[in-house]
């Protein structure tokens, strides 16, 4: 190899290496071996796709856990895919057909997915390529698509066999309407995260006999072309004389009537009276089903009102809403509005449109007895839910499941296996194209419009990319999967679902462990959308983006100008300066540390950027071991004996971390691995061990040939186990590093195929750990002195130190060469202090240390310093308290401002501490 560059530059090395394993095979899983099998099946990102955060965190957590494996032993198998994403992919190729004058409808059907197809093969491998940027370690020779052949065949099973058992069935229920996408929704397809302010409209029916009247309210005015009743709750005194009456509808001929139902109407809130649309409201739906009631749709596909609102009908739903208060105004009917705040649910791919619940004839899963498995199989702890707080809402969604409404108004996706007869008009179901009616024996049949929901064939992800319904040897070797690793936002939508399919078509769980990861947000804790300006890209943060670079990405997203205008300023404030160059390994670093929050994930920029520097870190690590070792050390084979106290410590350190990176690893506490890693590396490694015996290499092998030879020896073990534990999570810089340290007769080619570091018990010492951090304490109490009070580092310092324990005494003794150099000071061991005027008296778990400072700074002068600096704190402690304390604020502040004042204020009486102290020690000088 060539010799490192002078700094840590991943540009230079990320593209190499991944070529390098993917050549080798590494990836690759055997169908068949004698290792315990390991197997993830990728969450497939949808085919139009670009990497986002949410994505790289997964797949860092997953590369992770792979590698680890891997490494482990482990025949593990990292599946890849995409989903063919129906209703995101058909807008992409309809947005072309537009460009080009077009439309879907005028080229036909098969021309529209011939299209779509020749798309995804020049597009669909994009998401690929940016996987592999971040080294994701997965099979690329069994990539899956949702819509590849076997997939298609294995969904056809599926919606066949479900059908045969009742469980799948046609029905007119009420579902989620895009009209943009002029198509029925999943639940998972409908965003309602942003409450809007809204109005409460409300208006007096007529009773038709002319005995008065009875007044609702609704948000949505022009539903009233829908309503089939008015309903109260039966034990309401001031309706039980009109229960049974009607009311005249005040556009249409349509009377109406009361009816009394306890579970829709509530005394207490409003009127006690609601109108009931049972076509376009769930819990009218509920109540017209319980009552007999009409069902009137009064929506066209595009949104618009359809013949069944008379003069109205052509009008936009807004339009109809705003003539339908004026009318009702104008006729004497208009009761008065107020404020309503709500949430109504927006179509994910058209943001600005307010999906409509509307009945409509679709088809359905009925998913309760598939639902009661998969929860029984939860709670006999078959697959594990981590973290176990979301097991409840699991629980809560499984016990409350309604059916699956899985029929698309789409053409790109899997078409219904349903043929319907135009003689008999009965459907026959098949996974082939039947040649005639099964009932009839017609063969004038046409085909089901419809494609199934995107979510239909995700679900059996888990089995079908392992071969099913073939009983195939990589699914007997794979099945059920290890884990299952993804966002808690589709615990419901995906996960659930999976295990509902998996239980029911292979009799046992798709996977063992469910992990959970947290949402990533900006680092003010806002939601990332485009819209916002706050996205930020994994490729910017690997390769660097500048602003204007940031704005042209922004520009793509083709935003109307205002809001264009407010995102360009969200970035220049967030991005003042572009995003830097940080690397993959840094990234994967970051994002690994933050598993610990398992909600949501504020991401820092600065913290990439602080993993970078990490990164650095251990590559002047290396370079510095390169030095120490030269051109002809033979490398030792396994851990050196220990000849002094720095070797056994760190030894021993070493140990105790690999013991506490394997649990981690195990329990699947990753920010816990992270943290011990770093803690070990830059602390305790680079930190002390480094700068401990730096001497005896600058020294050199003549002067003590046996004490140069145990700091090489030590110090090669050390650094090559740390590369080794390190990897999973930085594969990168680790196997770059890990290639030009002298290689042993037994190292394999790459250090993803070495074996993973495991934990010596022999070499954990506890002794040594207490005395060399009686060490730390010393020097790190002595350090503290000087940078407190300022102190020059030309100022040698004077030290007396007591022990608190005899055997610690000999040890100490030993190493007071490293002690003063380390704190540049004199230091002597004493067995009594006395408190001497001018004296620094410091508190130390090991004993007692007194520092002379008497001539080196002005007591009454440093006293006066943080007297000010306490005064001022008080006021900022004073203020935080005024505001948390302030209802008004703690009530209608973001979640994420309190939380941020709360932060202030006990950073700010931390600092107090700190400077009582410091006041109290200079109280003592006096």
């Amino acid at each position: 190899m060539s010799p490192l560059a002078s700094a840590f530059e991943p540009a230079q090395i990320e593209d190499k290496w991944y070529k390098f394993w993917e050549e080798k095979g590494y990836f690759h899983a055997e169908e068949k071996s004698d290792k315990p099998p390991y197997c993830i099946v990728i969450p497939p990102p949808n085919v139009t796709g670009a990497l986002h955060m949410g994505h790289a965190l997964t797949l860092t957590i997953q590369d992770l856990l792979i590698r680890y494996k891997r490494m482990c032993g482990y025949n593990t198998l990292w599946l890849p895919g995409t989903d063919h994403a129906g209703i995101a992919t058909q807008m992409v190729v309809e947005r072309q057909l537009a460009k080009e004058g077009t439309n879907r409808h005028e080229i036909g059907r098969e021309k529209f997915v011939e299209r779509v197809w020749e798309w995804k093969k020049k597009y669909g491998n994009r998401i690929k390529e940016q996987q592999k940027r971040l080294g994701a370690s997965v099979d690329w020779e069994r990539e899956r698509f949702t819509m590849d052949e076997g997939l298609s065949r294995a969904v056809r099973e599926v919606f066949v066999k479900l059908y045969e058992e009742g469980l799948i069935f046609r029905d007119t229920r009420l579902i989620n309407w895009c009209t943009s996408c002029q198509s029925a929704l999943s639940d998972l397809e409908v965003d309602r995260e942003e409450p809007e302010k809204g109005e409460l409209w409300s208006f007096a029916y007529q009773l038709v006999d002319g005995s008065g009247e009875i007044v609702v309210a609704t948000t949505r005015p022009e539903t009233i072309f829908g309503d089939t009743a008015v309903c109260v709750h039966p034990d309401d005194e001031r309706y039980k004389a009109m229960i049974g009456k009607l009311v005249q509808h005040p556009f249409l001929k349509r009377q109406i009537p009361i009816i009394a139902d306890p579970e829709l109407a509530d005394m207490e809130l409003g009127t006690g009276a609601v109108k009931v649309t049972p076509a376009h409201d769930p819990n009218d739906f509920a109540c017209g089903k319980r009552n007999n009631l009409e069902f009137i749709n009064i929506l066209n596909p595009d949104g618009t009102l359809n013949e069944e609102c008379g003069d109205f009908a052509g009008l936009t739903t807004v339009k109809a809403r705003q003539r339908v208060k004026d009318e009702l105004e104008a006729r004497g009917l208009a009761r008065g509005s107020k404020e309503h705040i709500y949430a109504p649910g927006r179509c994910q791919r058209h943001p600005k449109t307010v999906v409509e619940p509307m009945i409509s004839t679709q088809w359905f899963v009925n998913t309760e007895s598939l639902a009661r498995e998969a929860l029984k199989a939860v709670e006999e702890g078959k697959t594990e839910i981590i973290p176990a707080e979301w097991v409840k809402t699991y629980y809560h969604w499984l016990e409350n499941i309604q059916p699956w409404c899985i029929s698309r108004q789409l053409w790109w996706g899997h078409r219904i296996p349903a043929w319907y007869c135009d003689d008999c008009h009965k459907e026959t179901v098949a996974v082939e194209a039947p040649t005639a009616c099964k009932h009839c024996g017609s063969h004038n049949l046409h085909q089901d419009e419809d494609v199934l929901d995107t979510w239909f064939s995700s679900a059996l992800w888990p089995f079908s990319t392992l071969g099913w319904p073939e009983n195939t040897q990589l699914l007997k070797t794979f099945y059920p999967t290890s884990v299952l690793e993804t966002g808690y936002d589709i615990l419901f939508f995906w996960v659930a679902r999976m295990m509902m399919m998996g239980i029911h078509f292979m009799g046992d769980v798709p996977f063992k462990q469910v992990l959970l990861h947290a949402m990533v947000r900006d680092e003010r804790g806002k939601k990332m959308s485009k819209a916002t300006g706050n996205v930020i890209d994994p490729l910017d943060v690997i390769d660097g983006s500048d602003l204007d670079n940031l704005y042209h990405k922004l520009e793509g997203y083709n935003l109307p100008p205002a809001e264009l205008k407010r995102a360009k300023a969200a970035q220049e404030q967030l991005f003042p300066e572009g995003i830097p160059a940080c690397g993959a390994d840094a990234m994967r670093f970051t994002l690994a540390a933050y598993t610990a929050q398992t909600k949501d994930i504020h991401l820092s920029i600065k913290r990439i950027e602080g993993y970078r520097k990490f990164g650095n870190k251990i590559w002047q690590l290396t370079r510095f071991l390169l030095n120490t070792l030269g051109e002809n050390y033979t490398p030792v084979t396994s851990a050196p004996e220990p000849k002094t106290l720095p070797a056994k410590w760190i030894l021993s350190r070493l140990s105790n971390m690999l013991k506490v990176v394997a649990a981690g690893m195990d329990e699947v506490k990753i920010s816990e691995v992270t943290m011990a890693i770093y803690q070990f590396i830059w602390n305790e490694l680079c930190d002390w061990y480094v700068e401990t015996i730096k001497p005896v290499i600058q020294a050199g092998e003549a002067a003590d040939p046996e004490a140069f030879k145990n700091a090489q020896d030590t110090l090669y073990y050390v650094v090559e186990t740390a590369l080794r534990t390190l990897h999973p999570i930085m594969p990168f810089i680790t196997e770059e590093l890990w290639q030009n340290i002298p290689r042993r007769a037994d190292m394999p080619e790459s250090i993803m195929i070495s074996p993973y570091p495991v934990a010596a018990e022999h070499l954990i010492d506890s002794a040594a750990e207490e005395q060399f951090g009686a060490l730390m304490q010393i020097v790190t109490a002595i350090r503290a002195v000087r940078s407190d009070y300022t102190i020059s580092p030309k100022v040698r310092l004077s030290a007396k130190v007591r022990l608190s324990k005899a055997n610690l005494a000999a040890a100490l003794n030993e190493q007071v060469s490293s002690i003063m150099r380390l704190s540049n000071a004199d230091v002597t061991f004493v067995d009594e202090l006395h408190h001497e005027s001018g004296n620094l008296a410091i508190v130390v778990n090991c004993g007692e240390i007194s520092v002379s400072l008497a001539g080196l700074i002005n007591v009454e002068a440093e006293k006066a310093k943080v007297d000010k600096e306490l005064t001022k704190l008080e006021k900022d402690i004073a203020r935080f308290n005024g505001k948390l304390s302030n209802p008004s604020f703690k009530d209608r502040a973001p979640a994420e401002v309190v939380a941020a004042e709360e932060t202030k204020l006990a950073e700010a009486l931390e600092m107090k501490k700190g400077l009582e102290a410091s006041l109290k020690r200079l109280n003592e000088l006096a």
